[in-house]
């Protein structure tokens, strides 16, 4: 549709050649349609290309506007075509009139989704041609529950706290919580809170939610992205039985109120197993509540959508199929170290290896691999599961974290011994691993023999594809970009920057998702030389420079001139001397 879509622009003279290489150059580069681009650059309205479109394709033309691009409530629409269809297909069920049903889609061409829509709904199927921008925006409206938190709030403030609490026992089931997809209109007030706040969280694609009370106000916030960004909260008076209710379902005990407790429990949403972390803190005012949301069903576990440049995923890759050696990947917690590592994997993953990991805890179950959750309390920390591993006869091996002198040894002695260990360490940057090591106990001479990669991650925001605009950096910057990204300026002409600006799809933020930026270091002879007698980590960055690979701040510059994310984003994470 890309090719005819160029072809019709072109013929109606609503775009020259050149408009059309240039919008096909950056659809490309970002992964978007043609039409994306178009819009993007200005070249033509989302209106234009899509009424030149139902012209060409002899398609009816539905837009909120004409009044046509309205969905019927009453006709049960959304049980025909289910929200998750309908995202994934860009298509919103409009009308059913004469047993034929109206839907509006992006690409009138796809004869395989109306035929999977006439075999779902039992219909003729009648195509209408709307606009990428109106079809979402309808589709949030007709599926969304946006409101169902401030709804929630709104009612549950209403009921008084006598009245609340003498709901039945019936309403804290547990198992009637554990479907967020099925919630009772019997349930109690406090149920509902923590069931809509759970669910606006995972709609919002929040990683962390957090709740505490102070002297006058109680605090709700989503982390967002990284970012943390308030919500409705519920009223003073619920906190301590949304505590509670959330206690019951992670089987805390709900009468320590002086202790910290960790616990954790699991909902389906949406046809998804999502497993919340919780943990209890004891503060001033009254007790602090944060909730860990992992989501399995939006982990990363491709390589190639990590964020590797080429070369560095081809030396990571090298490094991961050693038949032995040490790999150490490092940045701060909650940084992603772990699904980087999950991700390689899952890529050198293969029947004739024994595989073997050792996390706290473990965050993804993979299919093929043995994986141990270290218990400390029982005497199971990750040296003694380490020790243990050199008898379960592994070939690869993964320890979630080296904290202390006792795992870097045996991490040293497994690598020495004829197994690749993959492992990760908690410092600013890739190279920084080496004089951590040291200081941990690993003598220079076995660590230089050894380490066959370090690396080091960070993760950048990136930029709302539905609202983000062209940018230009002043020539000060520009500069500086191409220095420090170790960038050709003669490529200029293809490079696209952009700033973020804040739309519904994205919250207000600008940004929608999170990658990751890298720096890889295979260890080269110059490298292991300096690690063996000096150890100098000036000297080693050095090397690592004249060996041509990019640092985190390079990586980041790279991530910008292909518009995925901001000069600031990548100022505010790194370091020039990264």
């Amino acid at each position: 549709m890309a090719k005819q879509l160029s072809e019709i622009l072109l013929e109606q003279g609503t775009l020259d050649a050149t408009q059309i290489k240039r919008a096909q150059l950056y659809a490309k580069q970002n992964n978007v349609s043609v039409a994306e681009a178009i819009v993007k650059f200005g070249f033509a309205s989302e209106e234009q290309v899509t009424a030149a479109l139902s012209k060409h394709f002899s398609v009816p033309y539905a837009s909120k506007e004409n009044g046509i691009l309205v969905p019927e409530r009453e006709q049960n629409l959304q049980e025909i075509i289910p929200e998750k269809f309908a995202r994934e297909n860009m298509v919103i069920p409009l009308f059913i009139e004469d047993d034929e049903l109206a839907v509006a889609v992006l690409d009138p061409t796809n004869v395989f989704l109306l035929e999977n829509i006439k075999m779902m709904s039992g219909k003729q199927v009648q195509p209408f041609l709307a606009s990428k921008s109106e079809l979402l925006s309808v589709i949030d409206s007709f599926y969304s529950n946006k409101n169902l938190l401030d709804e929630v709030m709104s009612e549950a403030a209403k009921v008084s706290p006598d009245a609340a609490n003498a709901e039945s026992d019936e309403d804290v089931d547990v198992s009637g919580f554990l479907d967020l997809d099925k919630i009772s209109p019997n349930s109690s007030q406090y149920v509902k809170q923590v069931n809509a706040i759970l669910r606006q969280a995972i709609s919002e694609r929040t990683s962390d939610i957090h709740l505490e009370m102070f002297d006058e106000r109680v605090s709700l916030r989503f982390r967002i992205d990284g970012s943390l960004y308030e919500r409705t909260p519920p009223a003073k008076e619920s906190v301590n039985a949304i505590i509670s209710r959330i206690k019951i379902l992670s089987k805390l005990d709900i009468a320590e109120k002086r202790l910290p407790q960790d616990g954790s429990f699991t909902i389906r949403y949406q046809n998804r197993s999502i497993e919340v972390r919780v943990s209890v803190c004891p503060a001033v005012y009254g007790e602090k509540l944060v909730l860990r949301i992992l989501d399995k069903g939006t982990g990363e576990m491709n390589i190639d959508k990590l964020g590797f440049e080429p070369d560095q995923k081809k030396a990571f890759l090298e490094a991961a199929n050693l038949p032995h050696g040490l790999i150490f990947l490092t940045g701060p917690t909650g940084s992603g170290k772990s699904t980087t590592l999950n991700a390689v994997l899952t890529t050198i993953r293969t029947p004739e290896l024994n595989f073997m990991t050792l996390e706290d805890p473990v965050e993804y179950k993979l299919a093929g691999i043995s994986q141990v959750q270290v218990k400390p309390a029982i005497g199971l920390t990750f040296a003694a599961g380490l020790r243990s591993f050199l008898r379960q006869d592994p070939d690869v091996i993964l320890v979630g974290e080296v904290r202390d002198n006792e795992t870097a040894e045996a991490c040293l002695k497994a690598a020495l011994t004829g197994h690749l260990v993959l492992s990760t360490l908690h410092t600013n940057d890739a190279l920084g691993a080496v004089p951590r090591l040291i200081d941990m106990g690993m003598e220079p001479f076995l660590l230089a023999s050894s380490l066959a990669l370090v690396a080091a991650q960070r993760l950048v925001r990136i930029l709302c594809p539905y609202c983000k605009v062209p940018h230009i950096p002043d020539p000060a910057m520009l500069a500086q970009i191409i220095q420090e990204g170790h960038l050709n300026p003669r490529d200029q002409n293809s490079w696209t920057f952009f700033k973020a600006v804040g739309c519904p799809k994205c919250f207000g933020t600008g940004f929608m998702g999170r990658r990751a930026i890298y720096e890889v270091y295979r260890m080269t002879e110059e490298m292991r030389n300096i690690i063996y007698k000096t150890q100098d980590l000036v000297e080693l960055k050095r090397a690592a420079n004249r060996s041509g690979a990019l640092n985190l701040r390079a990586n980041g510059w790279h991530k910008v001139i292909r518009g995925l994310t901001t000069v600031d984003e990548i100022l505010s994470i790194t370091t020039a001397d990264e």
